[in-house]
Protein backbone atom coordinates (compact mmCIF):
# COMPACT_ATOMS: atom_id res chain seq x y z
CA UNK A 1 0.00 0.00 0.00
CA UNK A 2 1.43 3.43 -0.92
CA UNK A 3 2.47 5.67 1.93
CA UNK A 4 -0.33 8.19 2.64
CA UNK A 5 0.47 11.83 1.93
CA UNK A 6 -0.72 14.14 4.69
CA UNK A 7 -0.84 17.87 5.35
CA UNK A 8 -0.17 19.69 8.62
CA UNK A 9 -2.96 22.20 9.17
CA UNK A 10 -1.13 24.63 11.48
CA UNK A 11 -0.12 27.05 8.73
CA UNK A 12 -3.79 27.49 7.87
CA UNK A 13 -5.21 27.71 11.38
CA UNK A 14 -6.94 30.97 10.44
CA UNK A 15 -9.23 28.95 8.17
CA UNK A 16 -12.20 27.03 9.59
CA UNK A 17 -11.51 23.32 9.95
CA UNK A 18 -14.06 22.27 7.36
CA UNK A 19 -12.64 24.68 4.79
CA UNK A 20 -9.16 23.30 5.52
CA UNK A 21 -10.46 19.78 4.92
CA UNK A 22 -12.15 20.81 1.68
CA UNK A 23 -8.95 22.37 0.38
CA UNK A 24 -6.70 19.49 1.45
CA UNK A 25 -9.01 17.03 -0.26
CA UNK A 26 -9.10 19.11 -3.45
CA UNK A 27 -5.28 19.20 -3.43
CA UNK A 28 -5.13 15.41 -3.37
CA UNK A 29 -4.02 14.75 0.23
CA UNK A 30 -4.92 11.49 1.92
CA UNK A 31 -5.17 12.90 5.41
CA UNK A 32 -4.18 15.51 7.96
CA UNK A 33 -1.96 16.19 10.92
CA UNK A 34 -4.40 18.42 12.77
CA UNK A 35 -3.19 21.46 14.72
CA UNK A 36 -4.57 22.03 18.21
CA UNK A 37 -5.12 25.72 17.59
CA UNK A 38 -7.53 27.83 15.64
CA UNK A 39 -10.73 25.79 15.53
CA UNK A 40 -9.07 22.73 14.01
CA UNK A 41 -8.89 20.61 17.17
CA UNK A 42 -9.65 21.96 20.63
CA UNK A 43 -8.35 19.72 23.38
CA UNK A 44 -10.72 20.93 26.09
CA UNK A 45 -13.76 20.47 23.85
CA UNK A 46 -12.59 17.02 22.75
CA UNK A 47 -12.46 15.85 26.36
CA UNK A 48 -15.56 17.61 27.69
CA UNK A 49 -18.05 18.22 24.88
CA UNK A 50 -20.25 15.29 23.84
CA UNK A 51 -20.12 14.70 20.09
CA UNK A 52 -17.11 16.93 19.43
CA UNK A 53 -14.72 14.12 18.41
CA UNK A 54 -17.43 12.40 16.38
CA UNK A 55 -18.07 15.70 14.61
CA UNK A 56 -14.43 16.01 13.62
CA UNK A 57 -14.48 12.49 12.20
CA UNK A 58 -17.65 13.29 10.27
CA UNK A 59 -16.03 16.30 8.61
CA UNK A 60 -12.95 14.26 7.71
CA UNK A 61 -15.11 11.50 6.25
CA UNK A 62 -17.10 14.03 4.22
CA UNK A 63 -13.89 14.99 2.41
CA UNK A 64 -12.44 11.46 2.25
CA UNK A 65 -9.61 12.28 4.65
CA UNK A 66 -8.04 10.45 7.57
CA UNK A 67 -6.27 11.86 10.61
CA UNK A 68 -2.84 10.42 11.34
CA UNK A 69 -1.65 12.75 14.13
CA UNK A 70 -2.48 15.88 16.06
CA UNK A 71 -0.01 18.61 16.96
CA UNK A 72 0.26 20.94 19.93
CA UNK A 73 3.51 22.81 19.35
CA UNK A 74 2.40 26.11 20.85
CA UNK A 75 1.41 24.70 24.22
CA UNK A 76 4.39 22.34 24.41
CA UNK A 77 6.72 25.28 23.85
CA UNK A 78 5.57 26.92 27.06
CA UNK A 79 6.21 23.87 29.26
CA UNK A 80 9.94 24.57 29.66
CA UNK A 81 10.45 28.02 28.19
CA UNK A 82 12.26 30.79 30.02
CA UNK A 83 11.38 33.58 29.90
CA UNK A 84 7.61 33.35 29.55
CA UNK A 85 6.49 36.68 28.11
CA UNK A 86 4.32 38.50 25.60
CA UNK A 87 5.35 36.10 22.83
CA UNK A 88 3.65 33.24 24.65
CA UNK A 89 0.60 35.34 25.43
CA UNK A 90 0.21 35.78 21.68
CA UNK A 91 0.12 32.04 20.94
CA UNK A 92 -1.63 30.52 23.95
CA UNK A 93 -5.36 30.32 24.71
CA UNK A 94 -6.39 32.79 27.40
CA UNK A 95 -7.37 29.91 29.70
CA UNK A 96 -3.73 28.75 29.68
CA UNK A 97 -2.16 32.19 29.84
CA UNK A 98 -4.32 33.13 32.84
CA UNK A 99 -2.73 35.95 34.80
CA UNK A 100 0.58 35.50 32.98
CA UNK A 101 2.54 34.32 36.00
CA UNK A 102 5.35 32.36 34.29
CA UNK A 103 5.30 29.29 36.50
CA UNK A 104 1.53 29.17 36.39
CA UNK A 105 1.65 29.27 32.59
CA UNK A 106 4.18 26.43 32.51
CA UNK A 107 2.12 24.26 34.84
CA UNK A 108 -1.14 24.87 32.99
CA UNK A 109 0.54 24.05 29.70
CA UNK A 110 2.02 20.86 31.16
CA UNK A 111 -1.48 19.76 32.16
CA UNK A 112 -2.74 20.66 28.70
CA UNK A 113 -0.09 18.43 27.11
CA UNK A 114 -1.27 15.55 29.30
CA UNK A 115 -4.80 16.27 28.15
CA UNK A 116 -3.60 16.41 24.55
CA UNK A 117 -2.46 12.79 24.88
CA UNK A 118 -5.86 11.86 26.30
CA UNK A 119 -7.66 13.75 23.51
CA UNK A 120 -5.51 12.04 20.87
CA UNK A 121 -6.44 8.65 22.28
CA UNK A 122 -10.12 9.63 22.23
CA UNK A 123 -9.75 10.74 18.60
CA UNK A 124 -8.10 7.42 17.77
CA UNK A 125 -4.64 8.66 16.81
CA UNK A 126 -1.37 7.33 18.18
CA UNK A 127 0.93 10.34 17.73
CA UNK A 128 1.06 13.88 19.09
CA UNK A 129 3.66 16.12 17.46
CA UNK A 130 5.08 19.07 19.33
CA UNK A 131 7.78 21.20 20.85
CA UNK A 132 9.20 20.98 24.37
CA UNK A 133 10.53 24.47 25.01
CA UNK A 134 13.83 25.02 26.83
CA UNK A 135 14.82 26.83 29.99
CA UNK A 136 18.36 27.43 28.73
CA UNK A 137 17.99 28.19 25.03
CA UNK A 138 18.19 31.91 25.79
CA UNK A 139 21.79 31.35 26.94
CA UNK A 140 23.01 30.06 23.56
CA UNK A 141 25.89 32.16 22.18
CA UNK A 142 25.61 34.56 25.11
CA UNK A 143 28.26 36.37 27.14
CA UNK A 144 29.35 35.82 29.87
CA UNK A 145 29.92 32.13 29.14
CA UNK A 146 27.36 29.67 30.48
CA UNK A 147 28.75 27.48 33.30
CA UNK A 148 28.20 23.71 33.05
CA UNK A 149 26.02 23.78 36.17
CA UNK A 150 23.50 25.99 34.38
CA UNK A 151 23.30 23.53 31.50
CA UNK A 152 22.90 20.65 33.95
CA UNK A 153 20.05 22.52 35.63
CA UNK A 154 18.40 22.87 32.23
CA UNK A 155 18.59 19.12 31.68
CA UNK A 156 17.02 18.50 35.08
CA UNK A 157 14.28 21.05 34.46
CA UNK A 158 13.45 19.34 31.17
CA UNK A 159 13.26 15.94 32.88
CA UNK A 160 11.22 17.16 35.83
CA UNK A 161 8.63 18.87 33.65
CA UNK A 162 8.28 16.33 30.85
CA UNK A 163 8.42 13.04 32.75
CA UNK A 164 4.91 13.43 34.24
CA UNK A 165 3.58 14.41 30.81
CA UNK A 166 5.14 11.39 29.14
CA UNK A 167 3.78 9.15 31.88
CA UNK A 168 0.30 10.04 30.63
CA UNK A 169 1.32 9.41 27.03
CA UNK A 170 2.46 5.94 28.12
CA UNK A 171 -0.77 5.33 30.03
CA UNK A 172 -3.01 6.10 27.04
CA UNK A 173 -0.80 4.46 24.39
CA UNK A 174 0.11 7.62 22.48
CA UNK A 175 3.61 8.62 21.36
CA UNK A 176 5.04 12.13 21.63
CA UNK A 177 6.91 13.03 18.44
CA UNK A 178 9.36 15.82 19.24
CA UNK A 179 9.94 18.15 16.30
CA UNK A 180 13.63 19.01 16.28
CA UNK A 181 13.80 22.78 15.98
CA UNK A 182 15.72 25.80 17.33
CA UNK A 183 14.58 26.82 20.85
CA UNK A 184 13.75 23.22 21.77
CA UNK A 185 15.40 20.74 24.09
CA UNK A 186 17.07 18.65 22.78
CA UNK A 187 17.68 20.17 19.34
CA UNK A 188 21.17 19.03 18.44
CA UNK A 189 23.05 15.75 18.56
CA UNK A 190 25.30 17.40 21.14
CA UNK A 191 22.35 18.14 23.42
CA UNK A 192 21.02 14.63 22.97
CA UNK A 193 24.42 13.18 23.88
CA UNK A 194 24.49 15.45 26.92
CA UNK A 195 21.17 14.06 28.07
CA UNK A 196 22.37 10.50 27.50
CA UNK A 197 25.63 11.18 29.32
CA UNK A 198 23.74 12.36 32.37
CA UNK A 199 21.35 9.38 32.26
CA UNK A 200 18.40 11.66 31.67
CA UNK A 201 16.87 10.10 28.58
CA UNK A 202 15.69 6.56 29.21
CA UNK A 203 13.67 5.94 26.08
CA UNK A 204 13.98 7.15 22.51
CA UNK A 205 11.55 5.62 20.04
CA UNK A 206 11.60 5.64 16.26
CA UNK A 207 9.20 8.58 16.50
CA UNK A 208 11.63 10.51 18.71
CA UNK A 209 9.35 9.97 21.66
CA UNK A 210 11.52 11.22 24.49
CA UNK A 211 11.29 9.95 28.03
CA UNK A 212 13.39 11.73 30.59
CA UNK A 213 14.41 11.13 34.15
CA UNK A 214 16.25 13.24 36.66
CA UNK A 215 16.86 10.28 38.97
CA UNK A 216 19.67 8.80 36.94
CA UNK A 217 17.86 5.45 36.75
CA UNK A 218 17.58 3.64 33.43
Amino acid sequence: MPRPVTLFTGQWADLPFEEMCRLASSWGYDGLEIACWGDHFEVDRALNEPGYVEGRHAILKKYNLKVFAISNHLVGQAVCDHPIDERHKGILPSRLWGDGDPEGVRQRCAEEMKNTARAAAKLGVKVVVGFTGSSIWHTVAMFPPVPPAMVDAGYKDFADRWNPILDVFDEVGVKFAHEVHPSEFPMTIGQLCGLLKQSIIVQLSALTSIRATSSGKI
